[in-house]
């Protein structure tokens, strides 16, 4: 496997394990939070603050789960170049920037390069799915040129 991939499979994972771990604390406080809102009052203050502690608990449950699943896409990217034409798990390096097509982790730099690690759903990456290197693509009313895929 190739440094730059590396590198970038590395930078995604600790970005989800990261949310995954934030959230998770943020969980557990808001279940503390509910069993002494149970513990403590009665009536319908204490019906209103268990259910926005309910509300708070499930939205942090659907947040959980979505970077579950960006962690399981992580687990299955290829770890080497298997292919010409670009997909997911593809490095590439093009007129405008640089893109690792993956998850939507946002910003990296690897090796002293910037890349923008963006899942398929991105209009960028919708463009450049399918595509070779020295090929040229318009985004925003702008050709952009393929360098390289790696």
């Amino acid at each position: 496997m190739n440094n730059v991939r590396l590198e970038l499979m590395n930078s995604c994972k600790k970005y989800v394990e990261q949310r995954i771990q934030r959230i998770s604390i943020a969980m557990e406080q808001l279940k503390e939070d509910l069993e002494n809102e149970s513990k403590s009052s009665a009536g319908d203050k204490y019906e209103t603050g268990r259910e926005m502690i309910n509300i708070e608990w499930n939205k942090l449950h659907v947040q959980l789960r979505e970077y579950e699943r960006l962690d399981h896409i992580l687990a299955r990217l290829p770890k080497e170049k298997i292919n010409e034409k670009i997909g997911v798990g593809s490095i590439v390096y093009t007129s405008a920037a640089n893109y690792f097509i993956s998850i939507p982790a946002g910003e990296m730099e690897v090796e002293g390069e910037k890349f923008y690690a963006i899942g398929v759903q991105a209009p960028v990456a919708q463009q450049l799915l399918g595509l070779k290197e020295q090929e040229e693509f318009e985004l925003n009313g702008k050709k952009i040129h393929i360098q390289k895929v790696r």
